[in-house]
């Protein structure tokens, strides 16, 4: 009679164990918000100082982009402050000597003032001819080579810093109030290890009908939202890699929570 009583019991845990709710798991990817490195005007690629994959610091030497119309730019202004500079030392000299007018001396202190700013300027664009990486990453993508033009303001290459990488992902409307800013998630995908986590940093107050990629399992006719959710160990993600999202709740920290309440609204 004992031994039927626990296989009883036995049987009663197991049901109740099979009972309980399986984690819920959503399918998602990875994102990057890359940082674009371009020059201010248009000209040709001649230094190409890192590659593809290479971890830089910041102020590294990136690439330089050829200078000969800034320094020709440069050289002009320079013969301007120089003229510029003679006209006021004259007129200087013609006012202490009563032979010139307070009107003529103001108007060549203001030409050489305005001489000195447009050589500063050319300076300035000369020396930004040199581009130096404004962040510490890795350089995700080259777009142009040595000897290619690029256009002013066109990306001649990419950084992705360490905490820029993202996870999205999305869940039905009936799971969103389960999901709370700054709640704990753990990550899984093919070949990654098994302690990547994740907070949650975003989420959507649109509803969609479809996500805009193929990872979504459930079907396409249900209202879905936009989750978006910073990962803790982002070194062990790729940009683009598809993740698998399993939801732990009751982790959500409230500084967190309270940080993030105004990012609803994106």
């Amino acid at each position: 009679m004992n031994a039927l009583r626990a296989s009883l019991a036995v049987l009663a845990l197991l049901a109740l164990f099979g009972c309980a709710e399986a984690p819920k798991t959503y399918q998602g990817w990875v994102e990057a918000n890359l940082i674009f490195v371009a020059p201010d005007e248009t000209g040709r690629v001649e230094n190409l100082s890192v590659r593809e994959g290479e971890h830089i610091d910041k102020g590294a030497p990136l690439f330089t982009v050829d200078e000969d119309l800034q320094r020709a730019d440069l050289r002009m202004n320079e013969a301007l402050v120089e003229n510029a500079q003679q006209a006021f030392d004259r007129a200087k000299l013609l006012l202490q000597t009563r032979t010139g007018t307070q009107k003529a001396h103001d108007d060549a202190e203001s030409a050489l003032r305005a001489a000195e700013a447009r050589l500063n300027s050319a300076r300035t664009r000369l020396t930004r001819r040199k581009l130096a990486s404004p962040v510490t990453g890795t350089v995700q993508q080259v777009y142009f080579r040595p000897g290619e033009m690029v256009p002013a303001g066109r990306p001649v290459l990419s950084i992705l810093p360490p905490g820029n990488l993202k996870l999205r992902f999305f869940v039905p409307q009936a799971v969103l109030p389960q999901i709370a800013y700054g709640e704990r998630v753990k990550v899984s995908c093919d070949g990654c290890p098994d302690d990547i986590t994740a907070r949650v940093s975003f989420i959507s107050r649109t509803a969609e009908y479809t996500p805009p990629v193929i990872y979504s399992l459930e079907e396409r006719s249900k209202l879905v939202f936009l989750i978006e959710a910073l990962p803790d160990n982002p070194e062990k993600l790729r940009v683009g890699q598809p993740i698998d999202i399993t939801l732990l709740g009751g982790s959500a920290e409230p500084s967190q929570t309270a940080g993030k309440a105004g990012e609803a609204g994106k």
